[in-house]
This record gives C-alpha cells, sequence and structure tokens, in this order.
C-alpha cells in the first residue's frame, strides 16, 4: 500500500484524519497536511514506516496545533444580579439550625429524623420575614424539590436570589411555576405548561385570590381533563365556593365519572341556599316528619330515580349497606341543617333529643342512622353548634363514648381553644392511643392544658406496663406538637423511670426534642 501522504485528499485535515482512522490505513491513506508551513513541518516529523502509528502521532501534533491556535470566545455578558431582597437576613443561630435541620442532625440525639421540624422552622421563619443567607438557598431550593409540601414556605423565603437559581437549575424549575404568576398570563403558563400538583396548587391559589378567575380558568379546559384530574380539580372550588359557582357544579352533576357527580354534589350541598340543597329538603322533610306528640316519623325512600342520582346518591351502596338505609343517609347528610331547626322549631339539642320510630314498624332503628347522617352534616357545612350537640362533653370512657360520626371531624368544626379544651378533658380519663385523632385535629403548637394532659396521659401509660411503640403515632404527634415548656416536666418522667428503659429513653428523647424546638423558636425571634 502507499505510506506517503495522499495528496488527493482535501478539505479539513482533522476530518480526514478521523475519516482515516475510521476506515484503516490499510484502506485510505494518510491525509495531506494543508498548507501552512507548521502543519507541513510538523507532518515531516512522522516516521511513516507503521501508517497506524503515523496516523496517530499526526492526530496528537493536530490536536496541540488546534488547540494552541484556538482564539478567545466573546466574552459572557456579565450575570446581572438579582433583585435586592430588604428582609432582615437569618441571625446566624437560626442559620446554624437550619443547616441542621436541613441535615436531618442535631448534637444529643434529640430526634431521630429532624427533618420533621423543618416545616414547623420554615413557617416561623417566614412569618417572622426573614431571608436564609445565599449559601442556604440552594439546599432549601433542594429540600423544597424532595418534599413538595415545604415549597409554600420556600418559594417565599428564598425570595429573588431563589428565583435566579431556578431559572439556571432545571431541577428547581418547580419555583417558577409557583411563584409570579400573579395575573392571567402568568395563572395561566402554569395551568397550560405545569404537573399535574402544580396546576392543582395553582387553582387553589388562584381560588383564595380570586375565586371567579379560578372558575374560569378551570371551565376553559374542563372538557378535556381527564376524569381523575376533574375530580381533584373541583375539590379544590372549595376554596372560596360561592353562589357564583353553581351553574358549573350543577353541570357537573351531569359528568360522566360518578366521582365528579357526587363531589359536585357534596359541594353544592355546602352552598347555603343552592337549588341541591332546597331539593335535598324537600326529599328529607318528606322522609322525616314531626308527629304532634313531639315524636320523628321515618318513612325511608322505597327507590333511587333519575333525579336522586343525578344529585350524587348511586343506588347502591359501596359499603354494602342497605338500600333504604344508604339512600336515607345520603339525604339527610346532603340536606341543610337550618331545614331542620326552621321546619320543626326545635334547637339541634331539642331534636336530638326527640324519640325517634319508623312509620312502618313502630320501631327505633333509624336513631342512629339519623344521628350519623347528621353528623355528616354538621361537618360537611362546618356547623359548630351541631357540632358542639353531637359530641356532647367530653365522654368519661372511649368505647362508651355514643358519640355520632367521626368525633375528630365534629371536632375540628369547633374553634381551637375549644377542640383543645375538650381533647384534654377527654385525655384526662382515656389513654394516649384513643386520643390520636383527636390530638390531629388541635391546633399547634397544643395549648399548655392539653399539654399538660398528655404529658399526663403518657404517664399513666407508662405506669401501666404498655410499651412507648404502642404509642408511636401520638408520640410523633407530641414531639412536633406539644408546648415546649412541657420540657422540665417530660425530663422529670425520664429521670423517674427505671433506668436504660424503654420509656426512660422515649422521656428523655422527647424532653431534648422539646428543648430543641424551644431553641429553634428562640433563635427565629426578632
Amino acid at each position: 500500500m502507499n505510506s506517503g501522504l495522499n495528496s488527493g485528499m482535501t478539505g479539513d485535515y482533522w476530518a480526514d484524519l478521523q475519516s482515516t482512522a475510521l476506515l484503516g490505513t490499510d484502506r485510505r491513506a494518510l491525509p495531506q497536511a494543508d498548507g501552512s508551513a507548521a502543519a507541513v513541518a510538523a507532518a515531516d516529523t512522522v516516521d511513516r514506516s507503521d501508517p497506524a502509528t503515523a496516523l496517530l502521532e499526526l492526530a496528537a501534533l493536530t490536536v496541540v496545533r488546534r488547540r494552541a491556535g484556538l482564539l478567545p470566545l466573546p466574552a459572557a455578558r456579565p450575570e446581572q444580579p438579582p433583585p435586592a431582597d430588604p428582609r432582615p437576613e437569618l441571625p446566624e443561630p437560626a442559620a446554624r439550625r437550619l443547616t441542621a435541620l436541613l441535615a436531618g442532625r442535631a448534637g444529643g440525639g434529640a430526634l431521630a429524623n429532624l427533618t420533621e421540624l423543618l416545616p414547623q422552622w420554615l413557617a416561623t421563619a417566614r412569618e417572622r420575614g426573614y431571608r436564609p443567607p445565599a449559601a442556604q438557598v440552594p439546599a432549601l431550593l433542594e429540600a423544597a424539590r424532595a418534599r413538595s409540601e415545604l415549597r409554600g414556605d420556600v418559594v417565599v423565603l428564598v425570595g429573588p436570589l431563589g428565583r435566579r437559581l431556578a431559572e439556571q437549575n432545571p431541577d428547581w424549575r418547580y419555583l417558577m411555576r409557583t411563584t409570579g404568576v400573579d395575573g392571567p398570563a402568568g395563572a395561566d403558563r402554569v395551568w397550560q405548561e405545569g404537573l399535574f400538583a402544580e396546576r392543582v396548587t395553582q387553582l387553589t391559589r388562584l381560588r383564595r385570590r380570586d375565586p371567579a378567575a379560578g372558575l374560569a380558568l378551570l371551565a376553559g379546559t374542563w372538557p378535556a381533563e381527564r376524569a381523575e384530574d376533574r375530580l381533584l380539580f373541583l375539590d379544590a372550588l372549595q376554596e372560596g365556593l360561592g353562589p357564583a359557582d353553581e351553574p358549573f357544579l350543577e353541570a357537573a352533576l351531569g359528568d360522566r365519572s360518578k366521582n365528579v357527580r357526587a363531589t359536585a354534589a357534596e359541594l353544592l350541598s355546602t352552598l347555603p341556599g343552592s337549588a341541591l340543597g332546597h331539593r335535598m329538603a324537600e326529599r328529607a322533610l318528606a322522609a322525616v316528619r314531626l308527629t304532634p306528640d313531639g315524636t320523628l316519623l321515618v318513612e325511608p325512600p322505597t327507590s333511587c330515580d333519575a333525579s336522586l342520582q343525578r344529585d350524587g346518591i348511586p343506588p347502591k351502596s359501596p359499603t354494602g349497606r342497605g338500600e333504604q338505609a344508604w339512600w336515607l343517609g345520603e339525604i339527610l347528610a346532603a340536606t341543610p341543617l337550618t331545614a331542620w331547626t326552621t321546619a320543626f322549631g326545635r334547637s339541634p339539642a331539642q331534636l336530638l333529643a326527640l324519640p325517634v320510630v319508623d312509620a312502618a314498624s313502630g320501631g327505633d332503628q333509624w336513631r342512629d342512622e339519623l344521628r350519623e347522617a347528621w353528623a355528616r352534616a354538621a361537618v360537611r357545612q362546618g356547623d359548630a353548634d351541631w357540632a358542639r350537640v353531637l359530641l356532647g362533653p367530653a365522654p368519661r370512657r372511649a368505647r362508651s363514648a355514643g358519640i355520632a360520626g367521626s368525633p375528630a371531624k365534629l371536632l375540628a368544626v369547633l374553634p381551637p381553644a375549644e377542640r383543645a379544651a375538650w381533647t384534654a378533658a377527654f385525655l384526662r380519663v382515656n389513654g394516649p392511643g384513643e386520643a390520636f385523632q383527636l390530638l390531629g385535629a388541635c391546633a399547634t403548637p397544643w395549648t399548655p392544658p392539653l399539654s399538660t394532659a398528655v404529658v399526663a396521659a403518657l404517664e399513666r401509660a407508662a405506669a401501666a406496663g404498655s410499651y412507648p411503640w404502642n404509642h408511636s403515632g401520638v408520640l410523633g404527634l407530641t414531639e412536633r406538637s406539644l408546648a415546649p415548656a412541657t420540657a422540665p416536666a417530660v425530663a422529670a418522667l425520664a429521670a423517674d423511670a427505671a433506668p436504660d428503659t424503654a420509656w426512660a429513653e422515649t422521656f428523655g428523647r422527647l424532653a431534648g426534642t422539646l428543648r430543641f424546638r424551644a431553641e429553634m423558636l428562640a433563635e427565629l425571634e426578632p
């Protein structure tokens, strides 16, 4: 073969070298150097007796020559700094605490997973109007990327610097879709381009600010949305629900998805003065009548006709309940509670005290059905007067409480202080396990009386010989919600417990967590 330079090859010398390498020197001769003196001189120094070795040497020489001859690119346009952030920077102790929370660790083993306290810290820092040091903004953005429940606070805390960083990093683009969306154009951009969870969040935020704009946004794409998406979008209309939403919700009663129909019916039943509420009241007052002798006479519906199904009541119970009990319960739960007090001229307490009789048999089998349905209606309509009567005073024993519906849901309808007082009274005679859902309905941090009742209930549980892991749910809530001022009482329990026992360790960790939270909140004081 010809081992000399191929004088017939033209074009870019580097490309010719690449082609020869791909085809092999046995099929293509070494390319001829370009016309520059430097290239020819460099080529002359190569031993061509072995074409393959010569090709590698020519490539190495060409790379060096090409790099040496590169001209600098035009200088990049200097990045404009983000807009000034007038908020005060976090105090140094609070910034150090944030680092520990983001890493999920603290000295002394105060809590196995400190990231559970991060939401509390973020909410407090946001409320106090601080901004984090610039060096901590990337870590905050990354934490919110992994935990969507943090984004509401993080996007406010990171401010203009966080927005600038999010423009440069695709992993943080969620911030661009959840901030700076005021006005129709911004809302429409998130609605058209965002992920499903971001669209739900945007719709919810828009409804809080401008219910009419939120409804218009949803109505514009409603026919094209998937049934499962329509369901959650419809649920977001709870924010700012008002009379203007009724035509849209009435139309949704004819949706092809039964779950969407049911949700639309539930929303309409919470809307005072809605046409659906009037229809349900007519059905309810036909099924439950007040006799002259003060008895509630029940005659349940005998069929589930097309109009009842359109109003969100399926003909069959999803849980297998009897048809008449199912239809009656759903009608009563969707009936405005004011319909009963107006039609019968009785207060909620007086209505609940009336005897209940079945019109056909004379039995009292509908009594519990009525109470359960009224409890659901009280929760749905947020009626504190009915919820208070249905709950009654805190029962002395959980198993014999006799409370209709879900006590925790009824409790959530009451004002925060009343919730805490009722739960504290419940805990004084019941174990912490029975109060788990009730505690979850209480505002945090818990009031001092409720905190004291929780600590006393845990002390009784330890004395009774139960194990901490039997109360893991309550203990998790306690670490995040107990008033920090109770730390000395918990530390005393740890000291009094038998050494090296599970309860001694549990109380010790809880006391450490309370001290940690007290220090954490004190560092964020102005």
